[in-house]
């Protein structure tokens, strides 16, 4: 559990530290972890592969604001954008049937068979399992 990274992985850290972008192309799917470790490790940190992170470092700034400022109905609006509809509607049929599955178990063991039904008197009454009698 406390191994320690290697020294390169290390600097490559300090360099998406550096370089925010690069998180968020990856969170977007634009790129992948181990290719740019690969073009970093490869090309070094002075490539012209990093231009356009190194670029967009002021603009970032900027952007960032003015993400805060449209708010999260813009943000959602943008994953509704990405979203696949064949995918969306594949999970909320499996949702469905899960939910179904669910009910149908829980009313099993809400119903009580008709043969054992108490009536109100049987519940009012006390139960004794001795009858003792006075002659």
């Amino acid at each position: 559990m406390g191994k320690s990274l290697h020294p390169k992985v290390k600097e490559f850290k300090e360099f998406v530290r550096k370089h925010p972008k690069i998180v968020r192309d990856v969170r977007n799917g634009n790129a992948n972890w181990q290719e740019l470790f690969e073009d970093w490790y490869l090309l070094g940190e002075d490539d012209t592969r990093w231009d356009s992170y190194r670029e967009a470092g002021a603009q970032n700034d900027e952007k960032v604001e003015d993400n805060n400022k449209s708010g999260w109905f813009d943000h959602v609006g943008e994953l509704v954008k990405k979203m696949d509809a064949n995918q969306l509607q594949s999970h909320i049929n499996n949702i469905s049937e899960v939910l179904g599955t669910v009910q149908g178990v829980i009313s099993q063991f809400q119903s009580t068979p008709k043969g054992t039904a108490v009536t109100n008197e049987a519940r009012s009454k006390p139960s004794h399992p001795f009858s003792f009698r006075k002659d």
